[in-house]
């Protein structure tokens, strides 16, 4: 389990975009915090699930459905996991 809590903002950059490389066969050299996950990356809705079942086995938290659809780039993930660290 991740302990996002324990994570500083860079870290937890880190750790998405390494994720999202795995997952979807990108080169995590080429993301940026504003990177779109639909038009950047290709990543299409059942992707996004992919990504929001890896997020909750890797964190043991969930990402609200309404949160999870105002996801849009990198940095929205991160925001999204920020706000789950706390509550």
């Amino acid at each position: 389990m991740v302990d996002i809590q324990a994570m500083s903002r860079d870290e937890l950059y880190t750790w998405v975009v390494d994720l999202l490389a795995k997952m979807f066969e990108l080169d995590a050299s080429e993301l940026t915090p504003e990177s779109n996950l639909y038009s950047d990356l290709d990543i299409d809705s059942i992707d996004a699930v992919d990504l929001a079942v890896q997020l909750k086995q890797m964190t043991g938290k969930r990402l609200q459905p309404e949160v999870f659809k105002t996801i849009r780039t990198i940095n929205d993930v991160i925001d999204a996991l920020q706000n789950l660290a706390v509550e």
